[in-house]
């Protein structure tokens, strides 16, 4: 019985926390305005993505915006820390081979299909792989991108994401699915969204 009521007590200390945390930040309206996102990303998609933060306490106040919708010639990730009022990071960010070329405009959840997921995401735990430094997700939305961990999508560093490649070739190289982000940034950003922040990615 002890047990029961110190897991309720601590899911209604959560819960709590969670109000608490949305009520002292301000609207959407003003925190895009604060942040000066008017000419990099449209407010709807900042608006679904700071919304859901909102209300979904992570121990963090940080969280991850990416839109595919921009061309990979553009910048389209950005790090937000919501307490400060900051964009810490904006980034280049690689797409799925199979999802386009300039454009990412085909998305799948599919284990092998080489494409983007889009979708809000959970950044989980770091390892070194082939990639190097490099951070697992969690797909969230079911059916969209729930299939992330299975697929390998994962944050990691490439050089065919460096700004470099985009002025040979007019856009940056392509992963098989991950959202790569040059190299001399991968490890800052993993370090500052691993274990629990939220990635929101709009296509």
């Amino acid at each position: 019985m002890f047990k029961a009521l110190k897991a309720t007590f601590a899911l209604i200390l959560l819960l709590f926390s969670a109000n608490v945390f949305a009520a002292i930040l301000p609207d959407a309206q003003s925190m895009y305005r604060q942040l000066s996102l008017s000419d990099e990303v449209s407010f709807d998609k900042f608006q679904k993505a700071y919304n859901h933060f909102r209300t979904h306490r992570t121990g963090k106040s940080v969280f991850t915006l990416i839109d595919y919708g921009k061309p990979s010639s553009e910048k389209r990730f950005w790090v937000i820390d919501a307490a400060k009022r900051k964009v810490l990071f904006a980034s280049y960010v690689s797409h799925g081979k199979n999802s386009g070329s300039l454009y990412a405009k085909k998305f799948s959840n599919v284990v092998n299909s080489r494409q983007t997921s889009i979708g809000v995401f959970r950044a989980a735990e770091t390892y070194y792989g082939k990639h190097g430094y490099s951070l697992r997700l969690d797909g969230l939305s079911k059916g969209v991108n729930d299939n992330a961990r299975r697929r390998a999508i994962v944050i990691h560093g490439a050089a065919y994401a460096h700004p470099n490649v985009i002025a040979k070739t007019g856009q940056l190289g392509r992963s098989w699915g991950c959202p790569a982000l040059p190299n001399y940034l991968s490890k800052k950003v993993i370090n500052t969204i691993k274990n629990g922040t939220y990635i929101y990615a709009f296509a």
